[in-house]
């Protein structure tokens, strides 16, 4: 069965595709539940009895490791027509490793994406991940092939959630959670210099999302605003010019 890994940084600013695909994947998938010993009846003969019980929680990340190989020349076993010289891949590693931030870890099998071309849902692995372990060494004797070790554990988005304080209909005080937005990956920049080709418009749905995660073209307004343009100076302005963005 053929697949494809891809690893990627800040909302796919920067990735590859895996040249070569791993001979096998392990993902651990465990569980934080807990074992206690109670007293209870039935000598315990019934569903309903002392002894040890289990209370299942919430499960653990997922950990994902495999080991590979960054070819330094094209054999026939390559995944994909686009290969880079083997350090390239080992410097994008381990230069987000030291971002402290989550890439994203894909993994689809061609069979999958036929399906979903047919209306079915495949059973692809998409998810945010860290970078808990990368080694690699140059193999002795090859044109430069290096061999690589990686493991990755599965990261979870958090953050404050925002509530509202209302009244119901019966007088009782209540508080509303919030919509939460989707994560995003981005890092976004504090300024932006201005190419051939750009409009605040696509500026803004390129740095900004709403709550459903969907490119937000409304935050034209906001680029506007912090740097003061009326609506006449939207129209001038030159390639290379400088424009701060909100933070938020």
């Amino acid at each position: 069965m053929s697949y494809e890994i891809h690893l990627s940084f800040n909302n796919n600013q920067e990735g590859f595709q895996l040249p070569v695909n791993p001979a096998e994947i392990e993902v651990l998938s465990g569980s934080n539940g807990k074992t206690y010993d109670i007293v209870g009846a039935n000598d315990g003969r019934s569903e309903v009895r002392g002894g040890e019980i289990n209370v299942i929680k919430s499960p653990k990340l997922r950990e994902i490791s495999f080991e590979g190989l960054f070819p330094a020349q094209f054999y026939p076993f390559l995944a994909t027509d686009t290969l880079y010289e083997p350090m390239y891949y080992v410097r994008a590693i381990e230069n987000w490793k030291s971002m402290k931030r989550p890439i994203r870890f894909i993994y689809v099998a061609h069979w999958q994406q036929r399906l979903a071309s047919q209306g079915f849902s495949g059973q692809e692995l998409n998810i945010p991940v860290s970078i808990e372990k990368f080694k690699w060494k140059e193999i002795a004797g090859s044109p430069g092939d290096i061999e690589f070790s990686i493991s990755l554990k599965e990261y979870v988005f958090y953050a404050a959630r925002r509530v509202t304080v209302n009244t119901d209909a019966t007088g009782n005080v209540v508080a509303v959670q919030q919509s939460t937005r989707r994560p995003d990956e981005r890092i976004r920049p504090d300024t932006y210099v201005l190419k051939d080709g750009d409009t605040l418009t696509k500026i803004a749905m390129r740095f900004y999302t709403d709550a459903a995660g969907i490119p937000d073209s409304s935050r034209y307004k906001d680029i506007q605003t912090i740097n003061g343009l009326k609506d006449s100076d939207v129209k001038k302005l030159a390639v290379g010019s400088i424009l701060k963005l909100p933070a938020t």
